[in-house]
């Protein structure tokens, strides 16, 4: 809590930024990602290559749209924290909001009509002016830091690096369709593309991120800096050997390498979790903070239905199983450690806003009694209720049940949406 309110969060960036991200993700992204599934779920119950315009469309809007923004964000909320300093540029934080925010609906209205001209370039343009804005601002503000050797900060510093690595080779990807850049056409590099963004950016970041907030919020001092930088090692290794034997083209059976060291890694990430609930101060876990740590769990579907690709199904025989893949990460781990994690951080940010200058007039509310823990809990419901009846329609290419979990992914959705609206509009109540 400490490090969210008080004067933690006095050196943290001004309220503005991050509630244009929040807003920005709030009223698009999450809720049409949902949309789109519920409206093409019938797609899946066939043999459709996950290389669809339609599930494009959702793979970025859920990537860039849901994931990155309000990665952006908390980072820009969190960063300065760690590094005991302040953001360096508010302007460029306004930027990486303006760029990407316009980018990533050009992206996703070029792939929904697979329109590889002047829209899908502008889009991929626009957001890596974005992602350099944000880069930038990273950097400088680590730069002039105390902290410039902090564990957490040399994470974040490999992340933001593989993140601009990962941007800009989407965008030498979508100028391919037209002029040929690359030695092969842009289907060839998809699963290198895909997979620097999930582990280099996702899955880095979120073990960067969780390491500190999941002991922070559980009220626990425990911490491994050998294990992390441990886990550091495996992932990046993971990624590497990944690159190497997807551009030497080896044998699928190789892939069982990086498969191992980023299971291995993230073994140790559940460990260390594990180790900081067992030795938490407080006993009593809330219901945002169990959502978080159901996404740690999440983390191994992913991971578990690649190997069963691998092992059983080859991946063109089976669309579904590759389509499965993406869906684990991004309407699983991510959404699930979002979800969880929005409703431990906004309230304190809203919190700070509007009570930090009159708590001392009286009894002010906790920070949690800023939004409705029942539409929480039916947000939880619908949310977990939807994910598991999707994957069993994904694995039995049922229609009905696809469109019952998309439904019920929608309706968690909305109930997300209205909850952190009542959050961002709560008025001062001192008693």
């Amino acid at each position: 809590m400490n490090l969210l309110s008080g004067n933690g969060l006095q050196q943290t960036t001004n309220y503005r930024v991050v509630f244009c991200l929040f807003i920005f993700m709030l009223l698009l992204h999450f809720f049409l990602g949902s949309l789109l599934l519920l409206i093409h779920s019938d797609i899946y119950d066939i043999k459709t290559h996950y290389f669809h315009p339609y599930t494009l469309t959702i793979v970025h809007t859920m990537a860039l749209g849901w994931a990155t923004m309000i990665i952006f964000g908390a980072s820009h909320q969190l960063l300065p924290v760690l590094i005991e300093g302040k953001l360096d540029s508010n302007l460029l934080a306004y930027l990486t909001f303006g760029f990407t925010s316009i980018g990533i609906p050009f992206i996703a209205y070029a792939f929904y009509n697979w329109q590889v001209g002047f829209p899908m370039k502008i889009g991929a343009v626009l957001i890596n002016l974005g992602v350099i804005c944000y880069l930038v601002n990273i950097i400088s503000s680590i730069y002039y830091s105390t902290k410039k050797r902090c564990t957490h900060v040399v994470y974040f510093c490999g992340i933001y690096l593989a993140f601009f690595q990962q941007r800009f080779f989407g965008l030498l990807l979508v100028f391919n369709f037209s002029y040929p850049l690359l030695p092969d056409n842009s289907l060839d590099y998809l699963t290198l593309h895909s997979h620097l963004g999930i582990i280099g950016w996702f899955l880095l970041l979120v073990i960067g991120v969780g390491s500190r907030l999941i002991p922070m919020f559980l009220i626990s001092k425990y911490t491994n800096v050998k294990q992390l930088w441990i886990i550091f090692t495996l992932v990046n290794i993971s990624l590497l050997s990944f690159i190497v034997l997807r551009i030497l083209q080896f044998e699928s059976v190789y892939y069982f390498i990086s498969i191992f060291l980023s299971l291995l890694a993230i073994v140790f990430f559940v460990q260390y979790c594990l180790r900081a609930y067992k030795v938490r101060i407080r006993k009593s876990v809330d219901e945002q903070m169990k959502i978080s740590l159901l996404s740690v769990l999440l983390m191994l579907a992913p991971l578990l239905v690649l190997l069963i690709v691998l092992l059983m199904i080859p991946v063109d025989k089976n669309y579904n199983m590759a389509t499965l893949y993406g869906f684990c990460i991004f309407f699983g781990w991510l959404t699930a450690i979002i979800l969880g994690m929005t409703f431990k951080t906004l309230p304190f940010i809203v919190w700070n806003k509007v009570y930090r200058r009159i708590s001392h007039a009286g009894k002010t509310p906790v920070p949690k009694d800023l939004f409705k823990e029942s539409i929480f809990n039916w947000m939880a419901i619908t949310y977990i209720f939807g994910f598991i009846i999707f994957v069993l329609g994904l694995v039995f290419s049922i229609s009905i049940i696809l469109k019952i979990g998309a439904f019920s992914l929608f309706a968690s959705s909305i109930l997300y949406i209205l909850n952190v609206i009542i959050i961002l509009t709560h008025q001062s109540k001192v008693s």
